[in-house]
């Protein structure tokens, strides 16, 4: 059973998700903790589940570039593991959650262009089991809280 999180791992993880690259003597004089109890609680982090695996995230001018889409679907009863493997497969689809409404699913895209996007809502419109579709290209981003820890 994972550890609660205590006030010092919630600030390892902010700085691990400002910069995941930052090496453990760092962290640990940003922590002022010895570097042993920084790759400890790593570890047990990483044990526990808290940290999943490090990756990339997009500097502002490629995200501000990008064009990105919520794409709600509803699918056809019997088609839901079908449809889901399908966009599994595609690359500009980062994320599917499934929803309660009139939809099944709701799908966020990552395009490099509006013309891009125009084809992946047809393809994703033609996969066998999808019934509808309803998509709302974000314009701005208001408010992200994605990087805070609670």
């Amino acid at each position: 059973m994972p550890e609660k999180l205590d006030a010092i791992d919630r600030q390892l993880l902010s700085l691990l998700q400002a910069n995941a690259r930052e090496p453990a003597a760092i962290l640990a004089r940003k922590l002022k903790l010895a570097r042993s109890t920084v790759v400890g609680r790593l570890a047990r982090l990483e044990r526990d589940g808290a940290i999943a695996g490090y990756g990339v995230r997009l500097g502002h001018r490629l995200e501000d570039a990008a064009v990105r889409a919520y794409c709600f679907i509803s699918v056809l009863p019997k088609t839901p593991a079908a449809v889901i493997r399908e966009l599994a497969r595609i690359p500009e689809v980062e994320e599917v959650s499934s929803v309660s409404g009139p939809f099944d699913y709701l799908v966020f895209l990552r395009c490099e262009t509006h013309e891009q996007l125009d084809d992946l809502l047809d393809h994703i419109g033609l996969l066998d089991g999808v019934k509808q579709t309803q998509t709302s290209i974000v314009l701005s981003r208001k408010l992200d809280r994605r990087n805070a820890i609670g």
